[in-house]
């Protein structure tokens, strides 16, 4: 009986991700994200194990944090021309291979600064991440069903901080913190293997060849032909994509203003979200009185409102662009943001861990939900080939929010509540951080009446300089 339902669960869940071949990239690029915020997740789950092991405070805490995404910022730029003219699935398979390597080296340190001397090189390989799985999803997946797409694909980070935070917290507690930096190493090892194996490697512009004959198909792309709107001249390519240098790229991509609006966008989110994973933990046990085990059941449970909020909002999406919203991919995370920061802050104005729980939920969720339409966004406006560039610029931005997020929530905690390490200033950081949210609210349907412009000029630019 059990057999038989799982079985029919695993078939459940390769027909909704589109059939076996499909499942099984869509699971291969979640689990490549998952195993990049895992590393975070243990972070967060295990503060407290840092502290007292090599006595330290919360701002050297966010640092072990931030080191890997600062240095992933400088090393996105040569991963992103890597990933525009070399195969990428070698390039991820290493950069995992690597990544592994930098935590069994972590769960050996011995001192602060011997694992921050890990945590750098593991930044150097972590940027490989977003460049590679932005261009092998462009290329593997069309136009039309790149929202959704992501959506699944991104529910993997979220699976992944979830499991770095409670499986990382419980091994930790139970045995030691080096043991949780071994168990997601092996993982990691494993990971590559299956990669390298199973994980196909697209040619260059797929999807832009199968949209010559199947642009009727495409709601989006259809809308735009159909319509007045008109490229902007200033954003259609003149040059061939593959000869560009980096600086070259970087202006051309930096001139598509919806790009800009969302790549602001998104450093703000993931911002919040780097502190988040961070520092929830130790908010959450010392505001509610929650003790391990309660926080095995809660994790969970906000960890779910997130992953229903990304693989609801990128079908949404696209559903809205098919009817006719071609700027539903920017609207929707507009709403989103705003829904996110207004849950948030009754949640965190309670005391009582019952009523924040469902807030926590639903303001999960929306945070979420953002995502999936957003990685969409920028695929849409860039010609295939600088998908890779494109991806590491904005990724050098995420990188750095996500860099100064751990270390300015670990310092202001300390500023609100000098001396006390038990998450009293906590409190106060979350609501400041939830001021950028509303922000990102507005910047976001300032893109409204951008999108459909560079979608066009994106079509444009792929009839001169089409795939081979």
């Amino acid at each position: 009986m059990i057999k038989e339902r799982v079985r029919w669960a695993v078939n459940a869940l390769t027909r909704r991700l589109g059939g076996p071949r499909q499942a099984r990239i869509v699971l291969l690029l979640a689990c490549v994200l998952a195993l990049n915020t895992a590393d975070s997740g243990v972070i967060g789950a295990i503060v407290d194990e840092l502290r007292r092991s090599l006595h330290i405070g919360n701002t050297q805490v966010g640092v072990l944090t931030a080191a890997p995404s600062l240095v992933g910022a400088v090393a996105t730029v040569p991963v992103g021309m890597l990933t525009d003219r070399v195969p990428r699935v070698p390039l991820l398979a290493g950069s995992i291979l690597l990544w592994s390597a930098a935590m069994i080296v972590g769960g050996l340190a011995t001192s602060y600064e011997w694992l921050l001397t890990s945590r750098v090189a593991l930044g150097a390989v972590t940027a490989t991440a977003g460049p590679t799985v932005a261009s092998l999803t462009g290329d593997l997946f069309p136009h039309g069903q790149r929202a959704g797409i992501y959506g699944r694909i991104l529910a993997g980070e979220l699976i992944g901080a979830g499991f770095g935070l409670v499986v990382g917290g419980n091994v930790a507690a139970a045995l030691s913190w080096r043991l949780s930096f071994w168990f997601v190493a092996v993982l990691g090892l494993a990971l590559a293997a299956v990669v390298w194996r199973l994980l196909p490697e697209p040619g260059r512009g797929a999807q832009g060849r199968a949209r010559v004959q199947e642009r009727q198909s495409e709601a989006a792309r259809q809308a735009v032909d159909e319509s007045d709107v008109r490229p902007r001249p200033e954003n259609v390519l003149r040059t061939d994509p593959s000869r560009m240098t980096f600086p070259q790229a970087a202006r051309h991509v930096l001139h598509i203003r919806t790009n800009v609006i969302i790549i602001v966008a998104s450093a703000i989110g993931y911002f919040f979200f780097a502190g988040l994973r961070t520092f929830a933990i130790v908010f959450v046990r010392h505001r509610y009185g929650v003790g391990r085990a309660e926080l095995s059941l809660l994790v969970p449970v906000i960890g779910a409102g997130a992953l229903a909020g990304v693989l609801t909002a990128g079908r949404l999406a696209d559903h809205l662009v098919r009817r006719g919203r071609i700027a539903a991919r920017v609207l929707v995370p507009s709403v989103a943001y705003t829904a996110s920061a207004l849950l948030f802050l009754p949640g965190l104005l309670t005391a009582s861990p019952w009523i924040a729980l469902p807030l926590f939920f639903l303001a999960a969720a929306a945070l979420a939900a953002a995502n999936p339409p957003l990685d969409a966004v920028r695929l849409d406006v860039v010609h295939f080939r600088l998908w890779g560039r494109a991806e590491s610029i904005r990724t050098i931005l995420r990188m750095i929010g996500e860099a100064i997020a751990p270390v300015l929530f670990g310092w202001l905690s300390g500023v609100f509540a000098p001396g006390d390490h038990s998450g009293t200033g906590l409190d106060r950081v979350f609501l400041i951080a939830l001021i950028p949210l509303l922000v990102n609210g507005l910047i976001l349907l300032r893109a409204r009446r951008s999108y459909a412009p560079d979608v066009a000029s994106a079509m444009e630019s792929e009839r001169r300089f089409p795939a081979a």
